[in-house]
């Protein structure tokens, strides 16, 4: 019996120990998986938390406070990008180059560094977006001097394409829109701006560009913009929507846009080419295009909309007084102008002088 009962207390430590280790050992795998879980959570989480955070704030650039978004994809057939595969002379291309205009690796140079020269790039596809917006990334640079460089690059949005002539490299007498990047003053007598000077014009085939006057009898407004031989990136930025044109450029290096122009009452009509044109004269420059994106905005518009067949700005006439005012006087005309009258009026009493003379000389005389 003794040996029977150590026997049985044996087995019973034994059955002790295993069900300690056992449960020892169940522990450890329930933490085991208990951490790993916990981890496996909080990385989740983590996950998560980036992708809301990146969610929110690509919703918030899309979302602007005039109530449009933009899609997620560009319009690729309306846009110029590297490298170039759409631009030249097959059938599958969507861009034609003209004049002096050639492709690289890294741009479309319109014009180089040379005098008297033109070129331009122009879209096939016209374009039917109601609400759009163009993204444009260029560079304008050159050996010249401050003031000794020239002439500047236009985009446009226009029924007339592949025109050259002498607005820009294209044609006068245009049918759209006209952007101008103006780096050199025409007119010697322009104090108002400083240059480069970014301007907007909307013509309707009959409204003609001075290019003597560096387009202010038609323009619809602008801004200085420094542009020329900077070390970084020069962008700008058209809008058009809901009948609202917005100019908008980033050329500081803050990767920031600053207003140029914003006009409501702008009327543009669908199925006009986009496009880029340059010119050099006697002063050049070079004057590269890096890339145009064009994007299509989403916005709320009523059920009926006003088909449009020529372009035309509201209140035009109100908007444009320099083309009815006149040119003041300078200084030294203002000068002669008052020496001359002067004179004149000394003339004017020395006539009257002699003749009340004569007159009283050849008048009878009377004895009393």
């Amino acid at each position: 019996m003794p040996t029977a009962d150590k026997h049985h207390r044996r087995r019973r430590r034994r059955r002790r120990r295993r069900a300690a280790t056992m449960s020892k050992s169940n522990w450890f795998r329930l933490s085991s998986f208990q951490i790993f879980d916990l981890m496996f959570n909080q990385r989740n989480i983590h996950e998560l938390t980036c992708l809301f955070t990146i969610v929110v704030i690509l919703t918030c650039q899309c979302l602007a406070d005039d109530g449009y978004e933009m899609d997620d994809f560009l319009k690729r057939e309306h846009s110029l990008t590297k490298p170039y595969q759409g631009v030249g002379f097959s059938s599958s291309s969507h861009w034609d180059l003209m004049g002096n205009a050639i492709i690289t690796t890294e741009h479309v140079r319109l014009t180089p560094d040379l005098q008297s020269r033109q070129g331009a790039v122009w879209s096939r596809v016209p374009c039917y977006l109601r609400d759009w917006e163009l993204q444009v990334h260029f560079k304008i640079h050159g050996q010249g001097k401050k003031n000794l460089n020239g002439d500047g690059m236009a985009l446009w949005y226009t029924k007339e394409r592949m025109q050259t002539g002498p607005v820009f490299g294209n044609m006068n007498l245009f049918t759209g829109l006209g952007v101008f990047l103006d780096t050199y003053p025409t007119e010697n007598n322009n104090h108002e701006r400083v240059f480069p000077y970014v301007s907007g014009m909307v013509g309707n085939g009959t409204l003609a560009y001075e290019h003597d006057r560096d387009g202010q009898s038609t323009e619809l407004g602008g801004c200085t913009a420094l542009v020329r031989n900077i070390p970084h990136d020069t962008f700008l930025l058209i809008r058009y929507t809901k009948n609202r044109l917005t100019i908008q450029i980033d050329v500081d290096g803050k990767q920031q846009w600053r207003d140029c122009l914003d006009l409501p009452g702008v009327r543009l009509p669908q199925g006009y080419f986009f496009g880029a044109s340059s010119v050099t004269g006697d002063l050049s420059d070079n004057h590269d295009l890096i890339s145009m994106k064009l994007y299509q905005l989403t916005v709320e518009r009523p059920q009926e909309v006003e088909e449009l067949t020529v372009p035309s700005v509201d209140n035009f006439e109100q908007l444009n007084k320099v083309e009815v005012q006149e040119e003041g006087m300078s200084g030294v005309q203002l000068f002669f102008t008052i020496v001359f009258s002067i004179i004149r009026i000394v003339l004017l009493g020395v006539v009257v002088v002699v003749m009340y003379g004569r007159w009283k000389e050849n008048s009878p005389k009377r004895f009393y």
